[in-house]
């Protein structure tokens, strides 16, 4: 293969590369037991496939049979030609038949979920001080959308890891290159020679300082007086912070105290600067903590930016660490989070060390996915930010067939599979500990890692194509994983019983709108491109693996159907057209054994992973506006850049949000507050349904004198749950007074599309 690198790329990318692991079952490790095997041949981890399945396969196979069932009575049932409602009736059997091939799709996910067990006792026995260096990746890209005090959190967290230190090194890459950002990064440096060795006596969890005191009313017992003089600095520390974030200015003062203020000038803005790197921490110079233990390595970075040049959103600036971290530290392990989430669980890379570093599978294994989590989801998850369901049922079941996605945060990697090598079963790649400069001053490091971050870098190399994270998607980390996994390697979905990371979710509707919008209409652009997990995955990985990805691909396309299901059987109800089998009918059947078992699946399913049954419900009203209010706008878009009208772009979700937002969201009051047009669609839809169930109801029973039990029992239910899933745009719209109500003309908008919807004619 051609890289296209020149000599320093090469000596680069060579640095890069070097690892190792295995997956057994509980069969299997008995039976070396049984055999004696010593403990240097024992498993680091163990998998187990969740039992008592075979329900779940009748259940599916029983909703398939009514699928099928219901497209039969579409086919046999057209009306004919001049018959009212036959263009709806066509539209519902295509709707039906999407809703059937994605819920096909979705049985991926359900069909084979497996579990992994660790045993970190054993990796400590076996490989003692002889581990790998890791490299942890931190990135943010703008201080007034994600507080510095946010972010050092983050970066002292993992500072704060149960691992040797001199093998850890941190970095954090500022996309909005600012000083701001960078006193934060110093300050964090200064109170971590506290903050470490107060971590590692006392055993703490989480070991974010903020989650921990806003946590914690007091210390340890034998350690109380010296838990009161960490809590001090923390506060001291913050207050420091966020005076200069809230000033926007960082004085000269504080510019005196590290000469790496030197590299912000009146010139600089965060879309022009030249590359910047700072060592504050330097592991290999004995840089001791107030313990007189040694530090780890902590790294500030800015990549090169000028205006005229496209920088590649995040997958460029983790490329860039990428090369950075290969000429400072070089650790065979890599862990990237956001920089919103923060470490929870302080022994998540011995978790990732069982995967790698064990002797029959490790080789295999290129990233360790740990699950999103967060710590501001409300008791019933207004907004359904906790996408439980994700996190405790499909990546178990992608798992199943040979890997979860890479979702960006929360991912330990391998550093050659990042680097684009493929897996070769032939040539087993150990992780183990490589040997760092020693020898070159920090300065010189820095002057040779700044080479490595210009705009001008990456030009006619594979950097973004064959090397490192891909681009030209919103999702880079999605096409990245999956392209790792095309190379041979695989993946393992490790979900810790005590949570590995916690994050910060969205606390307005507006907010989740725009993250699932970014989020789908990346996922759709790779179904559309070379990176298609049905084409560019045939032979490479499996099937149900394909299926999976195909899943969340298809997200945008989704909203069609449902838009046309919110919407069409309401307006022919209000008229009195049916389009659903008589109640008494057999056809009727397989309608309402879908709707019924499929809803009570979902509530027992949700409940089973910890969701409160008013949650499943939020969860439902959520999955409605994202279909409605979402996923056509990343559909609408996509289109736009496939014919090349619009551009690809990252819209970063806000991090911050005001106190009166806050105590709405706490109280579980969902923010609609703006007259932006996914509210208006969502009003709309929401005005329509009761106008419908209303009128609807009075033409059936009143005038002509029908029982519900009709052809229209269907189109009654729709009305009624659609209704029953808006009751609080309604209480937006009429009740609320405070400022996250609907506004007036926002209702009055809403009144006039549902209006024109009812005075259209039929077909």
């Amino acid at each position: 293969m051609t890289w296209g690198l020149t000599c320093q790329h090469m000596q680069i990318l060579s640095h890069c590369l070097n690892g190792n692991r295995k997956l057994e079952t509980e069969k299997e490790l008995e039976q070396q037991r049984q055999m004696g095997v010593g403990e240097g041949k024992l498993p680091l981890f163990e998998t187990r496939v969740r039992k008592g399945r075979t329900l779940y396969q009748l259940y599916a196979l029983s909703v398939l049979l009514s699928i099928c069932m219901i497209l039969a009575y579409r086919a046999l049932h057209i009306p004919a030609d001049g018959e009212k409602g036959r263009w709806a009736w066509i539209g519902l059997s295509m709707a039906e038949f999407w809703f059937g091939f994605y819920w096909i799709l979705t049985q991926s996910l359900r069909w084979n979920l497996v579990y992994h067990h660790t045993f970190k006792d054993r990796l400590s026995t076996r490989y003692k001080d002889n581990l790998p260096g890791v490299d942890i990746f931190v990135c943010t890209a703008d201080p007034k959308i994600e507080p510095p005090i946010m972010v050092i959190n983050t970066v002292l967290s993992v500072m704060a890891y149960e691992y040797p230190t001199e093998k850890l090194s941190v970095y954090l890459s500022d996309d909005g290159g600012s000083d701001i950002t960078f006193y934060a990064l110093l300050e964090a440096s200064r109170f971590a020679k506290a903050w470490i060795p107060f971590c590692k006596k006392y055993k703490i969890e989480p070991r974010s300082p903020g989650a921990y005191f806003k946590e914690a009313s007091s210390g340890p017992d034998d350690g109380l007086r010296e838990w009161l003089d960490i809590k001090r600095l923390y506060e001291e520390m913050e207050n420091n912070i966020n005076s200069v974030a809230n000033s926007g200015v960082v004085n000269n003062d504080i510019r005196k105290q590290h000469k790496g203020f030197s590299e912000w000038s009146g010139t600089t803005t965060p879309r022009d600067h030249q590359p910047i790197v700072k060592i504050l921490i330097d592991g290999r110079d004995g840089a001791r903590d107030f313990e007189g233990n040694v530090l780890p390595t902590l790294v500030y970075m800015a990549r090169e930016k000028k205006q005229h040049r496209h920088h590649n959103f995040k997958a460029g600036a983790m490329n860039s660490l990428l090369r950075v971290s290969s000429e400072i530290s070089n650790g065979a392990l890599i862990l990237n989070v956001d920089c919103d989430m923060y470490s929870n669980n302080s022994e998540t890379i011995k978790d990732a060390l069982c995967f790698f570093m064990d002797e029959e599978k490790g080789h295999e294994v290129a990233f360790i996915q740990l699950p999103q989590h967060f710590n501001n989801v409300t008791k019933n998850d207004l907004y359904g930010n906790s996408i439980l369901s994700i996190s405790e049922i499909d990546f178990h079941g992608l798992d199943g067939y040979g890997g979860p996605l890479y979702i960006g945060s929360g991912c330990y990697h391998r550093r050659e599979s990042l680097l684009g090598k493929k897996y070769d079963q032939t040539h087993k790649l150990e992780l183990v500990a490589r040997e760092r400069d020693y020898k070159s001053t920090s300065l010189d490091l820095e002057e040779r890692a700044k080479n490595l971050i210009t705009c001008a870098f990456e030009d006619n190399t594979q950097w973004g194509n064959e090397v490192g994270l891909k681009y030209g998607c919103p999702v880079e980390d999605v096409i990245t994983g999956l392209s790792i996994q095309c190379n041979g390697w695989k993946s393992v979905y490790f979900n810790p019983r005590q949570r590995g990371f916690l994050g910060i979710a969205p606390v307005t509707l507006e907010q989740v709108l725009v993250q699932h919008k970014r989020w789908s209409e990346g996922d759709f652009q790779i179904i559309l491109s070379k990176y298609s997990p049905i084409s560019y995955g045939r032979n490479k990985i499996t099937i149900g693996l394909q299926m999976g990805y195909a899943t969340y691909c298809l997200w945008a396309p989704c909203s069609i159907p449902t838009l046309y299901y919110a919407i069409i059987p309401p307006i022919y109800f209000l008229h009195g057209i049916s389009l659903f089998p008589v109640a008494s009918d057999c056809w009727f059947l397989p309608f309402a054994y879908v709707i019924t078992v499929t809803s009570i699946y979902s509530l027992v399913e949700s409940l089973m992973v910890g969701y409160t049954a008013k949650g499943w419900w939020n969860e439902q009203r959520i999955w409605l506006y994202k279909r409605l209010a979402s996923y056509p706008f990343a559909l609408f878009d996509t289109a736009l850049k496939q014919i090349g009208i619009a551009k690809s772009a990252f819209v970063i979700t806000a991090k911050v949000a005001s106190d009166e937002v806050l105590q709405r969201y706490n109280k579980e009051i969902i923010e609609f507050g703006s007259a932006s047009v996914p509210v208006v669609i969502i009003a709309t839809v929401a005005v329509l349904s009761p106008v419908c169930l209303i009128i609807g109801l009075w033409r059936l029973l009143v005038v002509q004198g029908v029982g519900l039990m009709g052809s229209m029992l269907t189109q009654v239910i729709i009305c009624g749950v659609v209704t029953l899933i808006n009751l609080p745009v309604y209480e937006a719209m009429l009740v609320r007074q405070d400022a996250g109500r609907i506004p007036a003309f926002v209702a009055l908008i809403s009144l006039t599309l549902s209006y024109v919807a009812y005075a259209l004619p039929l077909d």
